[in-house]
């Protein structure tokens, strides 16, 4: 039996899950929370085979925080990353700290059930990487840049973002004069604006 525990924030989606794998025979929720600040409590206590996080949850807490304190104490958890926002960086962000599968709020049931099953054998499930709309077509960006344009979202300057990635303040200016090249903009300020305004970057989470 393949035992889950499952952090999000909405009874509904939570009710929702829980109740597709009642009807498998082999996956079964373990427990529940409405916040990934007690995700890695929940753990310790349940010891879940798959945690399901949501990256934003209750009280501000974060799931990709979580699961990186999950990875690094607990690595025998297999952990699958879920959010509702088509946010660029939750994919990279979710795979470099440790997790083992993504998957999107929108797609069906039965595909969380897949992605579960497939997690707990071993395989790693992420989606293919979202392009994005810019005037001068998709962005080419690398990751280092979407680091940077992370941060950039976050209104972090020149200078923290280089304390931030422990990179030189030069090497931050280089990245952001090679992103306004790729992207078209003039200035940083009206990237990160487009970013945030499209739903593309959450500085939140």
């Amino acid at each position: 039996m393949i035992r889950v525990l499952i952090i999000e924030d909405h009874a509904s989606m939570r009710e929702s899950l829980t109740a597709a794998f009642e009807q498998t025979e082999d996956i079964r929720t373990v427990g529940e929370g409405a916040s990934a600040e007690f995700a890695l409590a929940l753990c310790e206590k349940l010891k879940p085979d798959v945690a399901l996080l949501d990256v934003c949850t209750e009280g501000g807490a974060s799931g990709l925080t979580a699961a990186k304190e999950i990875h690094e104490k607990y690595p025998q958890i297999r952990i699958v990353i879920m959010t509702a926002f088509d946010e660029i960086s939750y994919v990279p962000r979710a795979r470099a700290l440790g997790a083992d599968g993504f998957i999107y709020k929108s797609r069906s049931l039965s595909c969380f059930v897949e992605v579960i099953r497939s997690v707990y054998a071993g395989e790693k499930c992420f989606p293919q990487p979202k392009t994005i709309p810019m005037p001068q077509g998709e962005a080419p960006l690398t990751d280092r840049e979407m680091e940077i344009l992370r941060l950039l979202c976050k209104h972090m300057s020149s200078k923290e973002i280089a304390d931030e990635l422990f990179i030189s303040e030069n090497t931050v200016k280089y990245h952001k004069k090679n992103m306004l090249q790729k992207t078209g903009f003039s200035s940083t300020i009206d990237l990160a604006f487009y970013m945030i305004s499209n739903g593309w970057i959450n500085p939140m989470y």
